[in-house]
C-alpha cells in the first residue's frame, strides 16, 4: 500500500519516491525517508513564495534576517557582529557579506564599541527600521496565506512536531 493512500489523499512526489524504492527494495525502512523529504520538499517549495515579499522591497532574505534581528532586539537597534552571527545561525563569511552589503544600501551603519576599542557594532538606520517594520507585517501576511489552508488544529501539531524536532537536532548539534 502506497504511503499517500494509508494518509487517505492523493500521492504527491514523496509517495512516488517511496513507493519506487518500496518496489525495489521492500526491505528498506522508508517511514523516515518519508517525514525528510516531505520536510526537504517543503523548505524548497516555501523558499521562492517567502522570497516574492522581500523582492517586492529589492530585499534579499538574508537581508531581511539581519534588519529583522536588529529590529526585534529592541531600542537603540544595536548588536554586536557575533549577537547578530550567533541568532542568524550562518557562517562569519556570511555574516560578514550580508552586513556589507546592508550597510552599502544604508540601512545598518557600522560604530566604535565604546567598552571594546578593537571592536564595532552594527546599528539599525532609520532607513532600516522604516523598512523592516513595513516589510516584517507583509511577510507575517505571507505567511498566513501560505498556512491557511491547513487547520488549525493542524497548524499547532506541525509547530509541536517542528519545536521537537529542531531541539532534537540542536541537541545534536551540540554533542
Amino acid at each position: 500500500m502506497s504511503s499517500a493512500r494509508s494518509r487517505s489523499i492523493h500521492p504527491d512526489a514523496v509517495d512516488v519516491i517511496i513507493d519506487q524504492w518500496k518496489r525495489e527494495l521492500p526491505e528498506l525502512a522508508s517511514e523516515h525517508m518519508a517525514l525528510i523529504g516531505r520536510l526537504r520538499r517543503c523548505s524548497i517549495l516555501l523558499a521562492p513564495r517567502l522570497d516574492e515579499v522581500f523582492a517586492a522591497h529589492d530585499l534579499s532574505n538574508g537581508a531581511f534576517d539581519v534588519l529583522a534581528t536588529l529590529r526585534r532586539a529592541g531600542a537603540p537597534y544595536i548588536l554586536t557582529p557575533t549577537e547578530l552571527f550567533a541568532s542568524l545561525m550562518v557562517t562569519s563569511g556570511t555574516m560578514t557579506t550580508r552586513l556589507q552589503k546592508v550597510q552599502k544600501r544604508g540601512w545598518v551603519e557600522r560604530i566604535p564599541n565604546p567598552d571594546d576599542a578593537r571592536s564595532m557594532l552594527v546599528k539599525l538606520t532609520g532607513a532600516g527600521r522604516e523598512l523592516v517594520e513595513k516589510v516584517v507585517f507583509e511577510h507575517v501576511d505571507n505567511e498566513r496565506r501560505i498556512l491557511e489552508k491547513l487547520p488549525a488544529e493542524t497548524r499547532r501539531q506541525l509547530d509541536a512536531g517542528l519545536a521537537e524536532l529542531m531541539q532534537v537536532l540542536e541537541d545534536a548539534k551540540k554533542s
